[in-house]
């Protein structure tokens, strides 16, 4: 075939169609995810979970862009930081024994040993075994812990994982109010998982206050922090974030973000 005939055939024929390739599901959703849109506003409730109105989100705490790679390496790092060393062997020279010489050096017709107290004996020390003083610690720079803490914040608030509430008074430590209040903040605020019983919500209070701090200790799926001590691993680890008394919350997260 000449080389006029074959340009002839190909342009007859046309180029090849694309090949069309599926986007699995789960791909969709996040990236459906990725491109919801920012929160300005959010409602606040009461502890009986009902709306007592609604508060701006700041955008240096709530429209920070996702990193998933920044996130991933601060919270494994503090999650190594966390981490106890407690199994520990020991080596030839730490354990009983071996203080005489087996047998003779010759004549014996046996290998040659110096001690009993040999890795490859019977009760012998530990080669190479784990030690309890390795340190499995990890640095964290200031700035990649309010970064990671900010894009967590943003994606909990894009998820609609955070719950703002005006305050939390209680006249003296009660499970049973703080387990009304829960309820009441479940249904008023339409987060059924607030119920779950494993990692529900992290709340987030504003100060101090030992009188909310024991009505929740209770419960085995909350768990209370100051907003000056929020971290990404524990936003992370529960479904949800309850933030008490909005204001004095971002003013305190804010301090934090200018200090880096």
């Amino acid at each position: 075939m000449t080389l006029t005939k074959k340009i002839i055939s190909q342009k007859k024929s046309g180029p090849a169609a694309p090949r069309k390739t599926s986007v699995p599901a789960a791909v969709k959703k996040v990236e459906a995810k990725a491109q919801m849109p920012n929160v300005s506003e959010a409602p606040i409730f009461s502890m009986n979970g009902e709306k007592v109105g609604s508060i701006a989100l700041p955008e240096k705490i709530f429209n920070v862009p996702w990193r998933a790679d920044l996130v991933h390496q601060v919270t494994t790092a503090m999650q190594a930081n966390a981490r106890q060393n407690r199994a520990h062997t020991k080596d030839r020279s730490e354990v009983s024994g071996g203080g005489k010489k087996p047998w003779k050096q010759k004549g014996t017709g046996q290998a040659r040993v110096g001690s009993s107290r040999s890795p490859i004996w019977r009760h012998g020390g530990v080669t190479f075994g784990p030690r309890n003083e390795r340190d499995y610690g990890e640095k964290i720079n200031h700035k990649m812990r309010i970064s990671a803490l900010l894009a967590v914040l943003s994606r909990k608030a894009k998820d609609g994982e955070i719950i703002f509430v005006d305050t939390f008074s209680f006249a003296k430590p009660s499970t049973a109010v703080a387990k009304s209040a829960i309820i009441a903040l479940a249904k008023g605020a339409d987060a059924k998982y607030l119920l779950k019983k494993k990692n529900a919500a992290l709340i987030a209070l504003s100060a101090y206050d030992a009188s909310t701090i024991k009505s929740f200790s209770n419960f085995g799926n909350l768990k209370t922090e100051e907003v000056r001590n929020l971290n990404p691993l524990e936003v992370m680890t529960h479904k949800y974030l309850v933030i008490e008394k909005p204001e004095a919350a971002f003013a305190a997260i804010l301090s934090r973000v200018n200090s880096k």
